[in-house]
């Protein structure tokens, strides 16, 4: 999803594990979240699409039955770092340089970038957000972990307010964040719904590790309406749980 990433990571992420991150503006106009190249299209845009219809653990879901696991929350170390603020003409995406990362159960991962969808992806209860942020962590193996944060309407966000200040009107245009720390956006508590699931943009890569946080936090209504002004929608709809489970820990 970031293309601001050097050596490896940038292999990674041409390959197709972080999908939201395109080569230039004419790369954008491949899918989108409308017709004629909505997501009920997605799969016949192109043939490396067609897990976006014949997969059986895709994401965005709608939270619901979630078993209790006795694990611990995520463990988040994200530290200040600058950051790059990309319009990748789908989403914003922010990839700070040095910003630390997370520890599962499954192991220690490093954030490569996060970004932003309107409504909320994901639900809980048949509940949807006005915006949520995807933070995308990758591990030494190349495999990926997505914490998901939810933004309820209600008080002025300030860590959210120095992305949107910096954030590029047109599709390509990137500005520069002389520090920002992730873990300032944070709820005080960091229990999570986890489950199994894929990249929610094309080409829909499955074999994600998704932790959504359970407490959401505030974005003001004028925050909302300047993320707004420029994506107005781009939510994939929530996708069928195909017998998966969910846990809560705590």
């Amino acid at each position: 999803m970031t293309k601001l990433l050097p050596g490896t990571a940038m292999t990674l992420i041409a390959a197709g594990l972080c999908a939201t991150a395109w080569a230039n503006t004419a790369d954008t106009a491949e899918w989108g979240y409308t017709a004629p190249s909505g997501p009920e299209s997605w799969s016949e845009l192109k043939s490396e699409f067609r897990l976006c219809t014949s997969g059986k653990e895709q994401s965005p879901i709608d939270i619901h039955d979630a078993v209790k696991a006795g694990v611990e929350p995520p463990t988040f170390t994200y530290r200040p770092s600058t950051a790059a603020v990309l319009n990748n003409g789908h989403t914003i995406q922010v990839s700070p340089t040095d910003p630390g990362g997370i520890t599962l159960t499954s192991g220690a991962y490093s954030l490569v970038q996060l970004h932003f969808h309107t409504p909320s992806e994901e639900k809980i209860q048949g509940r949807s957000y006005p915006l949520n942020a995807h933070l995308v962590h990758r591990n030494t193996a190349g495999e990926l972990a997505v914490v998901a944060l939810l933004f309820e309407e209600g008080a002025h966000n300030p860590t959210l307010e120095s992305i949107l200040a910096a954030m590029p009107k047109d599709a390509g245009g990137t500005a520069t964040l002389e520090t920002l720390n992730i873990a300032d956006l944070l709820p005080a508590t960091h229990n999570a719904y986890s489950y199994m699931g894929s990249l929610t943009t094309p080409p829909c890569t499955e074999g994600v590790r998704w932790n959504v946080l359970t407490t959401a936090v505030q974005i003001s209504r004028a925050q909302l309406e300047a993320f707004q002004a420029l994506y107005p929608m781009n939510a994939r709809p929530v996708q069928p749980l195909n017998g998966r489970s969910v846990q809560v820990d705590g």
